[in-house]
């Protein structure tokens, strides 16, 4: 192992050199990297035919230069013999226990030169699994049946490097690789570019609370990435209290957002970071050296409404799907105890103010209060859904809720979905009623990794009673296994092989999301709540007053039995914009029909009386 060249006074401001491996010129390209736990470094070129040593700067701060240029694959060596990947890799060659390549930014030639995203409030997302849909070019080639049905931005889950073949993505471990087995730099590009061409929006999910536990190899030579003063569940708690760290996951989000032309960042498990002054920080940085303005969503289970506004522009609502979920399925297990009393009244605090937890004590979490007052933000700061690849994957058989509920009641909630002025997300299939599981799944080859998340799987379901028995534990899929990926991976829409209860739900969902584009999204800016309650332990009716003065009433009946329900009187001139089948004629003769829903248009005059949101806390906003 050569010395490391000192020079000391190359020094940098703390935190500002840009991590990994950049061009500066034709054949020409300069390393650096972050290790403060090392004396001495060396980049290893080609495979280890060159071997170059790098210089110490202040800071922990590693630099060197070579003549070499995009597709040079290199390594560091550390003083052990060691040789690592580029934590900041911008393409591995194979998973993250091989080389890193040396990437050209301007490889890509774009053709979206006048794109300028969409407004926040057009947005109809679509998550989606990469792997499921065979990679970058498989996304690529499904977009136009994404876009015949109304869908205005698709959400990647995670694309980080990770080990094997198959993974959700939340094991990763070089945050800036995407992982090859989807495809290439330039194919993400070309899906990104076609996704514009299409009128897409392309966001990506991010993790930046923990590594994955296989590949990860930054504790060799920084450690002082890492906190030794706080445990996660995934290990030692990312140390974002110092400015490189810091700056590392700054740096990963803007190269997202310029590099690959994305349009936003979803942010997985906000709450899990120690640093939560951070975030705010975060998001400005991030905004401040984007190209263009990026719509920045948070997942987050403390309801942070605080973070909401000038930081991100929205949070994932677990609240509104888990009343959701209660009132479709029964369910009462786990975090659904504490939505299975009045989850109806919850569904209505969920539409009128966004959050049901507001600072409320939570049964789930010991008593403990959870989340801020949220009614002062609109509508649009919440990502409302009915499933996701969490409510779906983390249930040990992986199932969807074309499964577990009544298939009318399900269509009523989907038109409530789809019409409520939060921001709707699909997951993959769910346009087409698909009833394939979503498994949690994994490709880790070491074996007593693979076998320790098998167990540990299964284990977690212990407390259930229809997993209390070992041997239906045992049935459990295993993630490790290929079958389960191959399980998980929906039918294709579009083609001539679609059953008619998929081309019935796909004509269904792209009925609402016509709806949707024609009457609710041109209202959405400037919309407020007016007043949510609940008409039974099954039905709500929820008013809002819409940017252009306009009231829009919904009201959606999720149970086996017809419900008393009358307008307002004043809304005698109201036009329908969706019914579900009956709903209307039901609504004449004073009842809201058996798993229902219908939407309606008020014009009025922006000074008429109506109730604040609020006004009706016995029926919709008391305490949960």
């Amino acid at each position: 192992m050569s010395a490391a060249q000192d020079a000391g006074s190359r020094s940098r401001e703390p935190g500002t050199a840009e991590f990994g491996a950049t061009l500066i010129g034709p054949n020409r390209t300069e390393f650096r990297l972050w290790a403060p736990n090392a004396n001495a470094i060396d980049v290893v070129l080609d495979e280890g035919r060159r071997t170059v040593p790098m210089t110490r700067l202040d800071d922990g701060w590693f630099e060197a230069q070579a003549d070499c240029g995009a597709g040079t694959l290199y390594r560091y060596r550390l003083e052990d013999g060691m040789q690592v990947p580029d934590p900041a890799s911008h393409a591995q060659h194979g998973d993250p226990h091989g080389p890193s390549m040396v990437t050209d930014p301007a490889s890509y030639a774009w053709h979206d030169e006048h794109w300028q995203g969409r407004p926040w409030e057009e947005a109809v997302i679509y998550e989606l699994h990469v792997g499921a849909f065979g990679g970058f070019k498989g996304v690529a080639a499904r977009l136009p049946e994404m876009a015949a049905i109304g869908i205005t931005a698709i959400e990647l889950m995670p694309i980080a490097a990770f080990p094997g073949k198959h993974n959700w993505g939340y094991d990763g471990v070089l945050p800036y690789a995407p992982d090859n087995s989807y495809g290439s730099v330039d194919e993400l590009k070309a899906l990104v570019d076609a996704a514009h061409a299409q009128g897409i929006m392309v966001f990506l999910d991010v993790v930046y609370n923990h590594f994955g536990p296989d590949g990860n190899y930054l504790n060799s030579y920084a450690r002082d990435f890492f906190r030794t003063d706080i445990q996660t569940p995934w290990g030692a708690a990312i140390d974002f209290r110092k400015p490189q760290v810091r700056e590392f996951f700054i740096q990963n989000a803007v190269y997202w957002l310029n590099e690959f032309h994305l349009d936003g960042l979803r942010f997985d498990a906000l709450h899990a970071i120690a640093d939560q002054e951070w975030l705010s920080e975060m998001a400005a940085q991030i905004r401040a050296r984007a190209h263009r303005r990026p719509h920045l969503v948070m997942e987050h289970e403390d309801n942070a409404a605080n973070l909401l506004g000038d930081a991100f522009d929205a949070q994932w609502n677990d609240d509104g799907h888990h009343a959701l979920h209660v009132l479709l399925t029964g369910e009462a297990h786990g975090y659904y105890s504490d939505y299975a009393d009045k989850p109806a009244q919850r569904l209505a605090r969920c539409l009128e103010q966004g959050f049901i937890y507001q600072g409320d004590p939570s049964a789930h979490r010991g008593g403990k209060p959870r989340g801020e007052p949220s009614a002062h933000l609109p509508p649009s700061a919440f990502v409302l859904f009915l499933q996701n690849h969490d409510q779906i994957g983390n249930r040990a058989l992986g199932e969807r809720l074309t499964t577990l509920s009544d298939p009318a009641a399900l269509r009523a909630a989907m038109a409530l979905l789809l019409l409520s002025p939060q921001i709707p997300l699909l997951f993959m299939g769910e346009p087409s009623g698909a009833t394939e599981p979503f498994l949690y799944f994994t490709d880790f080859q070491d074996e007593n990794l693979a076998a320790a998340v098998r167990e540990g799987r299964r284990n977690e379901f212990a407390a259930f009673a229809e997993f209390a028995q070992q041997s239906s534990r045992d049935a459990i899929p295993d993630p490790n296994h290929p079958d389960t990926f191959a399980a998980s991976v929906p039918a294709a829409i579009g083609n001539a092989a679609m059953k008619p209860e998929a081309q019935d739900w796909l004509a269904w969902i792209a009925q609402l999301l016509r709806t949707r584009h024609a009457a609710i999204v041109p209202r959405l800016p400037g919309c407020r709540a007016i007043r949510a309650w609940a008409l039974s332990d099954h039905a709500v009716a929820a008013r809002w007053r819409m940017g252009d003065g306009s009231i829009l009433e919904l009201a959606v009946n999720l149970g086996a039995q017809p419900i008393a329900f009358t307008p307002d009187p004043r809304d005698g001139g109201a036009d329908l914009v969706f019914e579900t089948p009956g709903a209307l004629q039901g609504l004449e003769e004073g009842d809201l029909p058996a798993f229902s829903c219908v939407a309606m248009l008020v014009a009025r005059n922006a000074d008429a009386p109506e109730l604040e949101a609020g006004a009706s806390a016995t029926e919709s906003t008391a305490r949960v």
